[in-house]
């Protein structure tokens, strides 16, 4: 029973999370079982990470550095979050980037999310079965909601870099797949070293400041969410008719697309949006 409780507290923070940017997507819902085999990557990410961290920390115990802050600080920014980023980022686009479904901009911070927080899960099942149920509590409100953040620096980069590389410019979707894995280490490993500052303000004001700014970008993401590929965007005509009123012209082909059919029901119900992500004759 306590095992049980144990593992439901170790997975509870991140369902909550997941469901939250889940229900974010305003466009096209990603598919279910997309979803769990992120989730699964982000586990086998976990056990990738766990290895090579040990054989990272063995390189780094050969490395003379100055002080024990600047050990603590390259060791959280190359072993920890460097490795782990890496495996989730892999993890990701080996599921991800040629798939059909990616075909959104907010799509990227779904997949970014659902790989680091099945990451997340599995790390806290480790540290819960080590710590017990006061570790949870800890974890709830720092590192799960922290891979989280990650992963959204992680999916925004990511969704740039398929944009690009859509449309044909192939050195900027390089730089934004960088930037998709540089930036969340980055973010990582200053969480990380924070940790272990004297003053524990000092983390506390950092992981406030990440997790607001992970939540702007969720909602800013979802409200400016538009299809990656201009040429997928349906092509319609707003006309008056002799009410005087906007109404939505479908060419008789139609879009095929679930994203296109979203689209046009969109505009169909207030034509005037200009936030519609149509494209007008």
């Amino acid at each position: 029973m306590y095992t049980a409780i144990l593992l439901s507290a170790a997975a509870l923070p991140a369902i909550l999370i997941l469901v939250y940017v889940y229900l974010k997507d305003r466009t096209e819902r990603e598919p279910g079982d997309l979803l769990l085999k992120l989730v699964l990557g982000g586990f086998l990410a976990t056990v990738f990470a766990v290895l090579f961290e040990l054989l990272g920390e063995k390189l780094f115990s050969y490395i003379p550095f100055s002080s024990e802050n600047q050990t603590n600080f390259w060791k959280f920014m190359i072993v920890v979050a460097l490795t782990e980023e890496f495996f989730k980022y892999l993890l990701m686009r080996l599921l991800t980037w040629e798939n059909p479904n990616f075909n959104c901009s907010y799509d990227g911070v779904v997949y970014a999310v659902f790989t680091s927080l099945g990451f997340a899960i599995l790390e806290n099942v480790f540290y819960i079965i080590e710590g017990g149920f006061s570790t949870a509590l800890v974890r709830a409100v720092t590192a799960i909601p922290g891979h989280a953040s990650f992963g959204v620096f992680m999916g925004v980069f990511y969704a740039f870099a398929k944009k690009q590389q859509n449309k044909g410019n192939e050195g900027i979707s390089s730089l934004f797949r960088f930037l998709a894995v540089a930036m969340p280490t980055l973010v990582h490993g200053i969480y990380d070293y924070s940790t272990t500052l004297q003053s524990i303000w000092g983390f506390i004001g950092f992981i406030i400041v990440l997790f607001i700014v992970s939540s702007i970008m969720i909602r800013t993401m979802s409200r400016h969410d538009k299809m990656i590929d201009d040429a997928a965007i349906p092509e319609i005509e707003v006309q008056v008719n002799e009410d005087g009123i906007p109404v939505v012209k479908v060419p008789d082909d139609g879009p095929t697309s679930s994203v296109g059919r979203v689209i046009i029901e969109s505009a169909r119900r207030d034509p005037t949006n200009k936030h519609t992500n149509y494209r007008t004759k």
